[in-house]
């Protein structure tokens, strides 16, 4: 009887444990989502007042437009070369051994540790000096180098959990090793390859600090545009942002989820 009632107490402090950190994560947004309605023109919670003026704001701002494009523009080049370079990486790792392997590895997974401003600072200085500029290119590389190592990992999963006697099989009947690769290796690796595009792509997408050295103002993506706003204003059209992001990411994911199955896609359900 003692210890039923311990194991029920367990599993409901459990439970209450589990609901006091899901609350302390979505409080904020909770917070923010309130704040973003508020009339008056400075950000202050409660609200006194209720207004959507500040979503037109945000939806109308000029630098944000700009901004918006340039981070999609960005995300689908760094994501997707990320994802090529990435892929290659992996197999390269997985499947040979060479000197100086475990160097390149560590070279490949730095981004991890490394602190962004770092990098960005040094594609920065390294732009100056070879007179390339803050473009669109400068920017590619940056995110590609922040977002590799996640690339690598997720695909390096998946290599692990392909059973190699079917490539041998497909060898063994005559198979080139191209036609290997095309039909038996990258269909095997499809939820890696698409988990590392998405994580690639969310991560690209929200990088600021990187970003922050190595874009102009012709360049500069939603969050260093984010970032330039709240310098010189104080009113909700941040917050109103923020509302926007969490929205369209929650109707993506949920269709991503529909249509594709993140359980399997992110290597946490296995396929039936």
């Amino acid at each position: 009887m003692g210890r039923r009632l311990s194991t029920r107490l367990l599993r409901v402090s459990g439970r209450l444990l589990v609901g006091l950190i899901l609350a302390f994560i979505v409080l904020p947004a909770v917070v923010v989502t309130i704040a973003a309605f508020n009339e008056r023109a400075i950000l202050s919670f409660p609200p006194t007042g209720y207004s959507t003026r500040w979503f037109t704001r945000a939806l109308t701002y000029r630098d944000f437009q700009t901004g918006l494009w340039n981070s999609l523009v960005v995300t689908a080049w760094s994501s997707t070369l990320a994802l090529l370079v990435g892929t290659g990486f992996a197999i390269a790792l997985k499947r040979y051994a060479f000197r100086f392997k475990g160097t390149l590895e560590g070279v490949l997974l730095s981004p991890l540790i490394v602190p962004h401003f770092t990098i960005g600072l040094g594609l920065l200085m390294l732009a100056t000096g070879i007179a390339a500029g803050q473009g669109f290119p400068v920017l590619v590389l940056t995110h590609v180098i922040v977002v590799l190592p996640f690339v690598i990992r997720s695909v390096f999963i998946s290599l692990q959990n392909i059973d190699g006697r079917l490539e041998l099989a497909a060898a063994s009947l005559g198979a080139r090793p191209g036609a290997v690769l095309a039909t038996i290796t990258l269909p095997l690796l499809a939820p890696g390859l698409v988990s590392g595009w998405l994580f690639a792509a969310i991560l690209s997408f929200n990088e600021f600090t990187a970003s922050l050295f190595v874009t102009s103002q012709a360049t500069q993506t939603l969050p260093v545009a984010m970032y330039g706003y709240v310098r010189e204003f104080a009113d909700p059209t941040l917050a109103a942002v923020s509302v926007i992001y969490i929205a369209v990411t929650a109707a993506l994911l949920t269709f991503a989820n529909m249509v594709l199955g993140l359980g399997r896609v992110l290597n946490v359900e296995q396929s039936r």
